[in-house]
């Protein structure tokens, strides 16, 4: 992969605390990276490192291969939007948005005529004149965004910007923000802890967990095919079940399951002992067993509705699992009674032990 921006074994202390251990990344140019994490994880730690707020106690940072760690924030040539925006309140959208480029000593007339393009671009068209109080949260998203963008940046680094935002408006400025950026084909880090964001608008995705990278993959091979058991269990609903390899060809044995056929996705050998990942959406619910997959019985303990689909957790001897099944379909079973629960060789996915 020809790296655009490169994270070099980057290392974080503060004082006898390590934030940040040997991170190494690689970005390809007009790529969407998000870094996804629980807090504290190091996602937002190496965003600072890249913008040049933190200074890195190890290991460098590169953009085109020059290295910018000795740089100050303001000559990385880096956009950044934060959560709360920061814009000036007694400036309108249109001079907030021409701050970088009075900054960069761009004359008036040339710098508000490029903001209001880039205000046109992110949907603020006829809006310039307006002040930060007179726009709703969504619109001053926009006219941050709009800021960090309007100087052309070798890279966009967003720094949670939609969490003060409803989740109606939420959900429609993730797709603006894409769009956005591959209308410009600027190189952007997301920095979130919301899965569905990461999922809908990362081209990768760079899991974090206490200062390390567990997995830096596409979304779909985040979800389905996890590095760790951490990564199977962070990003959406698991079923994790402790099992051992008893042959190499695809079958482990669990306490709970007994055998379970599975498709390996890594070499293994007998006797290793793998976590199965079962997601509950892989999961048939019926009153008998089903032809061709494999089947247990389950004990429903709870029955949670959602309108278009139901959670249905229960108990296969002492193992919880959870099942997620279309609203309508659930109407077959109550709480209290058992019911079967089946899945195909090819929804079960072996994760090797750390």
């Amino acid at each position: 992969m020809t790296s655009y921006l490169q994270i070099d074994g980057v290392t974080k202390k503060f004082g006898d605390f390590t934030a940040l251990e040997k991170v190494d990344l690689s970005v390809r140019k007009g790529e969407f990276v998000t870094f996804l994490g629980p807090s504290g994880s190091g996602k937002t730690t190496t965003l600072m490192i890249i913008a040049g707020f933190e200074k890195a106690t190890h290991g460098d940072v590169l953009i085109e291969g020059r290295s910018i760690s000795r740089l100050a924030p303001h000559e990385r040539n880096i956009g950044i939007v934060f959560q709360n925006y920061a814009l000036f309140p007694h400036k309108t959208a249109a001079e907030n948005v021409y701050f970088p480029l009075q900054m960069r000593s761009i004359a008036r007339s040339a710098g508000l005529r490029k903001a209001q393009e880039m205000l046109s671009l992110v949907g603020l068209e006829g809006m310039g004149g307006r002040y930060p109080k007179e726009l709703s949260g969504g619109q001053q998203q926009r006219v941050a965004l709009a800021r960090a963008l309007v100087f052309e940046p070798s890279l966009l680094l967003l720094d949670e910007p939609l969490g003060a935002l409803d989740k109606n408006l939420r959900e429609q400025m993730q797709i603006e923000i894409k769009r956005i950026q591959r209308t410009l084909g600027v190189t952007t880090i997301f920095v979130t802890h919301d899965q569905s964001e990461a999922m809908s608008m990362s081209d990768r995705i760079v899991v974090f967990e206490k200062g390390r990278i567990e997995q830096a993959a596409t979304p779909l091979d985040i979800y389905h095919r996890p590095a760790t058991r951490f990564v199977a269990g962070f990003v959406g609903e698991s079923n994790l079940v402790p099992a051992e390899i008893k042959d190499a060809g695809g079958v482990a044995e669990s306490a709970a399951l007994g055998a379970c056929d599975f498709e390996p996705a890594e070499p293994v050998s007998p006797g290793d002992n793998v976590t199965l990942l079962i997601r509950p959406e892989h999961i048939r619910l019926s009153r008998k067993p089903i032809e061709g997959r494999k089947n247990v019985s389950m004990h429903v303990d709870t029955i949670v509705n959602y309108g278009d689909n139901s959670l249905v957790i229960g108990r296969v001897g002492d193992l919880q699992m959870r099942v997620r099944v279309l609203g309508a379909d659930v109407v077959i079973i109550k709480e209290g009674e058992d019911c079967c629960v089946s899945w195909l060789p090819e929804s079960v996915y072996a994760i090797p032990a750390a």
